[in-house]
Parts: C-alpha cells; sequence; structure tokens
C-alpha cells in the first residue's frame, strides 16, 4: 500500500514547488490546472501521510514490546494504531478508485411517465418534488427547463437542471425505471394499482464535451400548446430540434420567448448527445441508455414505492425501507442515495482489485 501512496505524496510536492516558480505564476492557464489537480490530489495525499506515518508508528512500538520500561506503553499505543491503520486502508482504497469525470458535474434530470397512465404522471410529479427537496436540503439549485403536463395532474416528462457540488456523483444512480404501487383516487373499491416512471441521470455537458454541427440539426417553430399563459397559440415560441444524425428531437415550449426555448431545447441536446457518446466510449453503446430508462414497463424496475404498505425497496442492494412517506414528503432520499453509493463502491473495489 505505501508504494502505491508514495507518488500522490511526491506528485503533490512536486506541484506545489512548480507554482512557486516565477515561469508558472506568469502563466494563469498551467497555475490554474496545476492548481486543481493539486486540490484533487489533496485528500489522498493527507490520508497517505497519516497512513504512512501510522505505519511506521507501529513498527516503532513493535519494537519497543520486548523493552522492560516501554512495552505496556508500546502495546496500549498499538491497541490504537493498528485498528486507526485498518480504517485508513478502507479509505484510501475508495479514493483510489478511477474517478468518473462527470462526478463534478451539474445534471439534467429527466422523469418520464410510463406504463400506467394518469397515475404514472401524478407520481412523476411526486417523485419530482422529492428530488427538489434533496437538492434543497443540498444547497443545489434546481431549474425546470421542461414540462409536459398529464391530463389529470402531475406530468408526462419533466426535466430538471440541477446545479452544485458533485450533483452528478450523488445522484447518477437514480436512472432507471421507478415502480409505484398504491390506489389511484379515482379507484372506488380501494385495488392497488401498479404504474411505472423512468428516471434518466445525464451529465451537464462543457462547451468542449461534445461539437454540434449546425448542418446536422433541423429546428421548427411552433405555436405553444396547453397551459402557459397570453403567449400560448399566440406566438410561434414554440421550439422542437431534430438532431438528424442521431435522430433525437427535443422540444421546448416553457419560456415566451423563442430564443430562450431554443438555448434551453439546445443544452437538453447537448446533453442527450453527450450521453449517449460517453456511453459508446464505454462500449455499451445505446443499450446503456435503454438500461439506464428502459421502456417504462414494470418489469424493469430498480426501485419501487409500495404506499399500502408505507414500503420503499431498493432491488439493486435489497434494501427495503418502511418510512416511504416520510421520506418522499421530506427528501431525505440520502437514506437511499448512502447505501447505493457505497456498495458501488465496494463493487469497483472489488473489480480493482485494491
Amino acid at each position: 500500500m505505501q508504494t502505491k501512496l508514495q507518488p500522490f505524496i511526491d506528485r503533490y510536492n512536486e506541484i506545489s514547488e512548480l507554482l512557486s516558480s516565477p515561469d508558472i505564476t506568469s502563466d494563469i492557464e498551467k497555475m490554474t490546472d496545476l492548481s486543481r489537480e493539486q486540490s484533487s490530489l489533496e485528500e489522498i495525499k493527507q490520508k497517505a501521510t497519516e497512513y504512512i506515518t501510522t505505519c511506521n508508528d507501529i513498527e516503532e512500538n513493535k519494537s519497543l514490546l520486548a523493552d522492560d520500561e516501554l512495552g505496556e506503553l508500546a502495546k496500549d499505543e498499538l491497541k490504537t494504531l493498528e485498528p486507526l491503520k485498518l480504517k485508513l486502508e478502507d479509505d484510501i482504497k475508495v479514493l483510489l478508485i478511477p474517478t468518473d469525470k462527470n462526478d463534478d458535474k451539474n445534471i439534467f434530470l429527466e422523469l418520464r411517465a410510463g406504463t400506467g397512465g394518469d397515475e404514472a404522471a401524478l407520481f412523476v410529479e411526486n417523485l419530482f418534488k422529492a428530488y427538489v427537496r434533496y437538492a434543497e436540503l443540498k444547497e443545489w439549485k434546481c431549474e425546470i427547463i421542461s414540462s409536459s403536463d398529464g391530463t389529470s395532474g402531475g406530468y408526462k416528462e419533466i426535466i430538471l437542471l440541477i446545479k452544485g457540488d458533485k450533483v452528478y456523483s450523488e445522484l447518477k444512480y437514480e436512472g432507471g425505471t421507478h415502480r409505484v404501487q398504491r390506489v389511484p383516487s379515482t379507484e372506488s373499491q380501494g385495488r392497488v394499482h401498479t404504474s411505472a416512471i423512468t428516471v434518466a441521470v445525464m451529465p451537464e455537458a462543457q462547451t468542449n464535451d461534445i461539437t454540434i454541427n449546425p448542418n446536422d440539426l433541423k429546428i421548427d417553430v411552433m405555436r405553444s400548446s396547453g397551459c402557459g399563459g397570453q403567449s400560448v397559440n399566440t406566438t410561434d415560441s414554440a421550439v422542437r430540434i431534430t438532431h438528424l444524425p442521431s435522430g433525437l428531437v427535443v422540444t421546448n415550449q416553457d419560456q415566451k420567448s423563442q430564443h430562450k426555448n431554443k438555448d434551453k431545447a439546445m443544452k437538453v441536446l447537448q446533453a442527450r448527445l453527450y450521453d449517449l457518446e460517453t456511453k459508446e466510449a464505454e462500449e455499451k453503446n445505446s443499450a446503456a441508455r435503454k438500461d439506464q430508462v428502459g421502456s417504462g414497463d414494470r418489469s424493469g424496475r430498480i426501485r419501487t414505492y409500495n404506499y399500502p404498505q408505507n414500503r420503499l425497496t431498493d432491488h439493486r442492494i435489497g434494501l427495503t425501507l418502511y418510512r416511504l412517506n416520510e421520506i418522499m414528503l421530506s427528501g431525505s432520499l440520502q437514506e437511499l442515495i448512502e447505501p447505493l453509493r457505497t456498495h458501488y463502491q465496494a463493487e469497483a473495489i472489488k473489480n480493482s482489485g485494491l
């Protein structure tokens, strides 16, 4: 372990020396890049230094065990140092997991009604509100990019931009089919209905992440439809952008301004294309998005929300909580997100051979 850690300490110290060099201080771009790299090494460098110091202290105390005067003191020290070493090893293994380049990015969170008609649209709204409450607890900022109302309330689809610290890292495991079981308000005999919605988590694409050829776009403008104020059906403010090579289509009509609708639609298109390109680079092709989004069918579920039993189950890790109502109302999704992150970190450690 010490052999693996020393290069991180050496590189951190090397950057410290470089940042004090006149050649670097006069180059703002280079200095920014080095400062960013050093910041990314800060935690592993601190843990590595503490780990090496702890290992050295353990060896020193072991050498004193046979000493008549210091043996008992050394034994007491080892009772503290050896558990500390094990904890530091666990912490370091997590830090050594290869990082996802998108972990620090903002996200577009896309929720769509699937199987279940009106009830699915109502649950899209319920889960959307839970995510917004969770974002508020994390002090993230939320912005509705586009939405399509359900026929009896809720949303057929809603896309939310969430900005903040490591949003993608926190929410990237939320993608998939979410199943809900409850009695609809229109059900006179109290029968439980099963519906499903899909959630997609897409990192916000930066300017240098994806290049879109304007010639690959077909842009249509039209009059907005549905609720939306005086501009609805009076101006051609709604925008539909079709990316011809991929067939992806994005429509936005939430703003009165055609320019603002076009700008939001382009951002969503960039995110979808970047998401698709990233998955293809990982040799998963378009199947990765199908795995995440699914078809909206009940069978591809990652999580079940059972209201009659107040039960919430994540099927990927076998976690069941009997606090569904409280979690949904308060937005305390950390009870689900943290165990998921821990599970996938453990899988990554196992697969990396650390």
